[in-house]
């Protein structure tokens, strides 16, 4: 079973505790043990919104400052690299091809962003279609997809199970209010729809929730189905 799990930064790294990046490892590495071949994509979180801050008062640019977020999660990259063992590929991986290969021969691969304009959510699903994934898993600050932010709106409902195309059109509709934010981003949306990419998105604060989604659909977040696929199948060691 081939997954990219995409790991937040402000849930891999909201402040530098190495235990916590520990936990995401093993994790990882339990995944691997169990026969998973995984592509992990990682983001800036916090520390990126500090440094683009202090940068935009300076006077960047918007592509210089989308370009120091990118240092960021290579930064928060290389943090989880340090905490896996032998299996994982040394080289934080600067592009889906680095990816892929590292993948293909059996090595865990590590990435953070890519392009200036490009979120690491769409990164890691451009990452899963690329190396044909069978499941792609966003490991949030939130549980689920709801229905609008649940940090701003009290009467925000969470969605169990829903279609990529409706997974689309909530994003989009979150996106249009100003101050709210969605668990993954409108073209990562739509990168999933055009994929169709079986996804979990799920409460990635403690890590141990990863390993019974992956390995047994067990989670209390949402299930994005493609449209017309198959039932899910999971890796059951």
């Amino acid at each position: 079973m081939r997954v990219v799990i995409s790991i937040g930064g402000s849930v891999l790294a909201p402040d530098l505790d190495a235990r916590r990046v520990e936990g995401h490892a093993s994790v990882v590495e339990t995944l691997a043990r169990d026969g998973c071949e995984i592509g992990a994509v990682v983001g800036g979180g916090g520390v990126a919104r500090d440094y683009i801050g202090a940068a935009r008062d300076l006077g960047a640019n918007e592509v210089q400052l989308d370009q120091i977020g990118i240092d960021v999660t290579r930064i928060n990259a290389r943090l989880l690299i340090a905490a896996l063992g032998s299996q994982v590929d040394p080289k934080v991986a600067h592009d889906y091809e680095d990816a892929g290969d590292a993948i293909r021969r059996g090595d865990i691969s590590v990435m953070g962003g890519v392009m200036p304009g490009q979120t690491t959510d769409a990164v890691a699903a451009a990452l899963a279609e690329y190396v044909d994934a069978d499941l792609l898993v966003y490991a949030t600050s939130v549980d689920g997809v709801f229905s609008a932010d649940p940090k701003s709106d009290p009467d925000a409902t969470k969605f169990e199970e829903m279609t990529a195309a409706e997974l689309v059109d909530v994003i989009g509709d979150i996106e249009m209010n100003a101050g709210s934010s969605a668990p993954v981003d409108l073209l990562a949306a739509k990168l999933i729809e055009r994929a169709k990419m079986r996804t979990i998105v799920l409460d990635g604060t403690d890590p141990d929730r990863i390993t019974p989604a992956v390995l047994r659909g067990e989670h209390t977040g949402t299930d994005i189905i493609p449209e017309g696929g198959d039932e899910p199948t999971y890796w059951a060691p």
